[in-house]
């Protein structure tokens, strides 16, 4: 059994892809629904990470964030797994949880600059795992205005990222 199961094949060619009606009795399941926030907290605090808030999916970094970044930095393996958490979080109804992640990500690698190694997979990969087109487009749009230099921006219309709200 995966910790983030998906609908597609991963890396464990073993492990079976989940079917729609599997998705749908886990979201029913409070149990299954209960142990997947732990998942996903367990692997949060592994990276540094803590959910300030179950109902909104905010983040925030934790007390051992440097630590937990070094190794995020030094071992690119994280960022396959952090895109499985991602997909997973939308299958299985955390979109706003999606949001927080990517956002957290994209403010980590291109504000505050602690996660230089991790910024090519939150743009390639992290930020279009949202499954909301308007939260993935305020996102995109996000990291468009943080990116340096903004002229290299390649993830979005630059016509349409100057006229974005």
């Amino acid at each position: 059994f995966r910790l983030f199961p998906l609908r597609e094949r991963g890396m464990n060619w073993h492990a079976r892809p989940l079917t729609c009606q599997e998705i749908q009795a886990f979201r029913k399941s409070k149990e299954v629904m209960d142990r997947f926030i732990r998942s996903y907290k367990l692997m949060l605090g592994f990276y540094g990470i803590n959910l300030v808030n179950e109902e909104t999916g905010e983040l925030e970094r934790a007390e051992n964030w440097r630590e937990r970044f070094e190794n995020l930095n030094r071992f690119s393996h994280n960022n396959l797994r952090i895109t499985r958490i991602l997909k997973c979080l939308g299958e299985m109804g955390y979109e706003d949880y999606q949001v927080h992640l990517v956002k957290f990500f994209l403010t980590e690698t291109l504000v505050e600059e602690t996660l230089p190694n991790v910024k090519r997979s939150a743009l390639d990969y992290f930020l279009f795992t949202v499954r909301s087109k308007e939260k993935r487009r305020e996102l995109v749009h996000y990291a468009w205005q943080h990116f340096k230099p903004q002229s290299s921006f390649v993830w979005g219309p630059r016509d349409k990222l100057q006229k974005y709200r």
